[in-house]
């Protein structure tokens, strides 16, 4: 028997999941000296994960990593199976049969909830639905947000929560030649949303934006930026993290803030407001939501490990839009062990573990194996220690040779499901390009599975 990694019997590895860290596990494994093949399994028509659904449309730069993984795509000896949902077409222990490994970079597609009463009143969202939506993603397509409140309220301090700060207090000449979809764009032209409330437990030493994306509301072209002068004096705790040289992009935000307060308010359309040190406790509304009770906080314990405690102080803000944006939580993938606190799947260094037991030739990489932390180019590092793993287990695993997608695309057909290979993507991105030109958009996307399928042809 030729051992696995050889021309004669190369290692066959199924991916399940096709964004950043499903693209740069595969690319791990094609630098890896070893004779593999790599099938990609994703739910969707179209890859590229995040990517493609979750960075917001404005922000072309960071989309030019599709460029990298259309570069993978393109190695010998990968395969595109896209259109597959495991668990319901085809089982992790068909793949487990049909691979040697089966490595799952499935993301972490939920949002935590707030736990608090009034959250699940209709105007309460989450951001994941919102960025979904303008995105294109299907599965948001026809979500409904009421754009004629004047408020919004967006409780959470990171890129997720300011980008959707930013769709709502953009104009529609700063999104119409990005690829946001125009479903979104039409309503956003009409949206009479006017302040938008920007929410933090912690205090702005402690909020989690990149410096650039802070920068960008106090560029916007019809919104102001606007921070309370009093909120910004900080505790010693505070001082002290600012203070470390490795925290620079905290104390860059800070001084971002401070600007804001000293600005005068140039009397623009809209107004994004920062708020820190609160949280909210309850939403009011009858039938719908009117208003967000909030608790003031106060920080306590050491410096870079401090906590947010309530205060007992409450305040209110009415609004008829909220979006929650307080962290990612990944689903549970059938068959595979889980841990639903953490929202993970439990492993040792990418190897998937049953209690204490590590599940031979499973491994999982990116959020679903880390959570959701770090920005695109962190996958890569995560991807490759657990494809350095898998490798360092090929001697104690199983040798024999094995038929990798060709015993799986059979039954899939047979059940007539469609599966959407490279060549029949690229169809579809094609169109979406060809789509887009005369907008001047980048592209114009498919929304709906049904138009991806009919364009991909077969």
């Amino acid at each position: 028997m030729a051992i696995v990694g050889t021309p004669e019997n190369p290692l066959k590895v199924a991916v399940v999941g096709s964004g950043p860290s499903g693209f740069y596990a595969t690319e791990a494994l094609f630098k890896s000296g070893q004779a593999v093949a790599v099938d990609m399994y994703e739910r969707l028509p179209v890859p590229y994960g995040l990517v493609r659904s979750g960075v917001a449309p404005d922000h072309a730069k960071l989309k030019q990593a599709m460029l990298i993984y259309d570069k993978i795509a393109r190695t010998p000896g990968f395969r595109l199976f896209a259109n597959v949902n495991i668990g319901r077409d085809v089982t992790i222990g068909d793949l487990r049969n049909a691979y040697h490994a089966v490595i799952l970079a499935t993301g972490a597609e939920s949002d935590r909830r707030l736990g608090v009463p009034g959250e699940d009143l209709p105007g309460s969202h989450t951001a994941t639905e919102f960025v979904g939506w303008y995105n294109g993603h299907p599965d948001y397509r026809d979500r409904e947000f009421d754009l004629s409140r004047e408020v919004a309220v967006i409780v959470g301090q990171g890129n997720v929560a300011i980008d959707v700060c930013r769709i709502l207090a953009k104009t529609v000449d700063e999104l119409k030649h990005t690829d946001i979809a125009e479903h979104a764009l039409e309503q956003l032209a009409a949206s009479r949303v006017r302040e938008i409330h920007v929410v933090g437990r912690r205090g702005p030493a402690q909020a989690k934006f990149t410096n650039k994306e802070l920068r960008e509301i106090g560029e916007l072209a019809d919104a102001d930026a606007i921070a309370d002068p009093a909120a910004l004096e900080l505790n010693a705790e505070s001082l002290t993290e600012l203070a470390d040289k490795n925290n620079a992009v905290s104390a860059k935000n800070v001084e971002f803030f401070r600007e804001f307060a000293a600005r005068p308010a140039a009397g623009k359309r809209r107004c994004c407001r920062f708020h820190f040190l609160a949280g909210p406790v309850r939403l009011l509304g009858d039938g719908r939501l009117a208003a967000v009770v909030f608790e003031r906080n106060r920080l306590e314990g050491p410096a870079f490990d401090q906590v947010a405690r309530g205060t007992g102080q409450e305040f209110t803000i009415e609004a008829g839009l909220l979006f929650r944006s307080i962290g990612y939580k990944g689903v549970a993938v059938p068959g595979v062990p889980f841990d639903e606190r953490k929202g993970v799947i439990p492993n040792a260094d990418g190897r998937v573990r049953d209690g204490g037991t590590a599940v031979s030739g499973l491994y999982c990489a990116g959020w679903i194996k880390r959570g959701p932390s770090g920005i695109i180019g962190t996958n890569r590092a995560c991807s490759v220690a657990t494809v350095a793993a898998l490798l360092a287990d090929l001697p104690s695993g199983d040798n024999a040779a094995k038929a990798g997608g060709d015993g799986i695309l059979p039954p899939l057909r047979d059940r007539g499901v469609r599966v959407i290979g490279f060549d029949d993507w690229l169809r579809i991105d094609g169109e979406e390009i060809r789509r887009g030109a005369p907008k001047g958009k980048p592209r114009e996307k498919f929304t709906r599975v049904a138009e991806m399928l009919a364009t991909a042809g077969g």
